[in-house]
């Protein structure tokens, strides 16, 4: 025979204590890593609004807008948006194909699917100088022009990367859904459009920022291959880094650099963060 055991008022259970010193190592914690990654930003942001800044003062001794005057006069708005056109198209091709790769291994539809995706992992293992000046003999004596040059390359360094998102995304994946909306009548692009891709979507995400990411942060790639064709953010800063006296814009152009990868990741984590609360909303 059971007896139930009421509450006694004013008793919690051991689960629901709250451990005091735990809670505050990982407040420490968070701010140690949010300080780990936040302090090397520091000097660029006072090197940025500086006019002056003479040893051994810690701070600039003058304050101004040169720095911006600076990276304006390098070039470095056309730059940008020469970086954004760039990344945007090298994510827009390097996703769909990595999804594509990634659902044909997961499925099992590939012969050998273990060669394959030593195949697609390869690029991230081989020596980007080596790679890089190989594939650019090749495409010097094919004839390609050099901005198309460029974009293929960033697509086959960003392969892996959307391959493995997406490879991950669909080890989770039911195709099971898209089974039973065939069964109920829907044609192919219907089940992609309505079943598919809803259920993808936050992979699909991830897959395209780490694509955006690899264009936006080249150097190599868009030097070697594009020929003085493409001129972006990244060999702007690099140009001007070379210099001296340009710490000001040098810091501006740095700086402008992060806003739009920072941008991307906060929608990335947004919706990421969507299906999660449909669910919890719905009981």
């Amino acid at each position: 025979m059971t007896v139930a055991v009421p509450p006694i008022a004013g008793r919690t259970s051991a689960l629901t204590v709250s451990r005091g010193g735990g809670r505050v190592a990982r407040v420490l914690a968070t701010a140690a890593l949010v300080g780990w990654f936040a302090l090397p930003f520091l000097p660029l942001v006072l090197w940025a609004g500086a006019d002056a800044w003479s040893f051994p003062s810690p701070v600039p001794t003058a304050w101004g807008a040169r720095g911006v005057d600076g990276a304006l006069g390098f070039g470095a708005a056309p730059a940008m948006a020469t970086s954004l056109v760039l990344s945007l198209a090298v994510a827009a091709i390097a996703t769909p194909l990595g999804a594509l790769a990634a659902r044909a291994l997961t499925l099992g539809v590939v012969p050998f699917p273990r060669t394959v995706a030593v195949i697609l992992l390869s690029p991230v293992a081989l020596p980007p100088i080596a790679a890089v000046l190989g594939v650019n003999v090749v495409l010097l004596r094919s004839y390609v022009p050099p901005v198309l040059g460029t974009v293929l390359v960033l697509v086959v360094l960003a392969l892996p990367y959307t391959a493995f998102v997406m490879r991950t995304a669909y080890g989770a994946y039911d195709i099971r859904y898209e089974e039973n909306a065939r069964l109920l009548g829907a044609g192919r692009a219907q089940t992609f459009l309505c079943v598919q891709l809803p259920l993808l979507a936050p992979a699909l995400a991830r897959a395209a920022f780490l694509a955006f990411l690899v264009a936006w942060s080249d150097y190599l790639v868009t030097v070697i291959v594009g020929g003085g064709a493409l001129v972006t953010l990244p060999v702007v800063v690099a140009g001007a880094a070379s210099a001296v006296g340009n710490d000001a814009a040098v810091a501006v152009m740095s700086l402008a650099a992060i806003l739009p990868p920072l941008a991307l990741l906060v929608a990335t984590l947004w919706l990421g963060r969507r299906p999660a609360r449909r669910s919890g909303g719905s009981t």
